[in-house]
């Protein structure tokens, strides 16, 4: 089996969600946080044939970027060998009892109160304005007319702010994220948002949907 550079793509961004992932066989992949607050699934163009688990998911993509070309053999139950030319490596599965892994039930919301689409570009300027202003904070606020999505610390009344608008509404409402908790790849959104703290990021262009919990001090009026 080889991998895309989408799918590798893709095991990079999860590794950032957990650094352990436990494959299962055919072409659906899932991760979550240690905390339980963000979960993720997509499905790949590669058929993985059997279920094992990677401890260090960082080091197994590293691991496969040393070789040129790379083909991996699974015909050993205890570990995989990627082959690139004249170059083997030989990598060992983890213990699928280490790894937190999510459930197998799907993820529904409870609820869809606010939708909006969010573009690469938004998405990438508030992403860098966090970075700038140094406010970790983002914002979807409803005013009753205006989604707005807003960088800043909400802690302080005097700090600096970022914002953009991203859709209409007619509700009121300020549902709360934290940006470090937005590990999610480059591209345009549809974004969907409970009124039970939880939330839905659909990738417009690949089959790849996040859910991530807001914060405790959210509202919707």
């Amino acid at each position: 089996m080889k991998l895309s550079d989408k799918t590798f793509s893709l095991l990079k961004n999860f590794a950032s969600i957990n650094q352990s992932l436990l494959f299962k066989s055919g072409n659906k992949l899932k991760t979550i946080s240690l905390m339980k607050n963000i979960f993720a699934e997509a499905t790949i163009s590669e058929n993985i044939p059997c279920d094992f688990g990677i401890y260090d998911l960082n080091q197994f993509l590293n691991g496969i970027a040393l070789h040129q070309n790379p083909e991996i053999d699974f015909e050993n139950s205890s570990y995989l060998t990627i082959v690139g030319g004249a170059l083997v490596s030989k990598y060992y599965f983890s213990d699928p009892s280490v790894i937190v892994s999510p459930p197998e039930k799907e993820v529904v919301l409870p609820t869809e109160d606010v939708c909006f689409e969010l573009s690469s570009d938004q998405l990438e300027k508030l992403i860098k304005a966090s970075s700038v202003h140094q406010v970790y904070d983002l914002s979807a606020i409803g005013d009753g007319e205006t989604i707005s999505l807003k960088v800043w610390d909400k802690e302080n009344s005097t700090s600096n702010e970022f914002s953009i608008p991203v859709g209409k509404t007619d509700s009121v409402f300020t549902f709360n994220f934290r940006v470090e908790n937005l590990k999610i790849l480059p591209g345009k959104y549809e974004v969907v948002i409970s009124r039970h703290n939880f939330s839905r990021f659909s990738h417009c262009t690949l089959d790849l949907l996040y859910y991530i919990a807001l914060e405790p001090d959210s509202s919707f009026n």
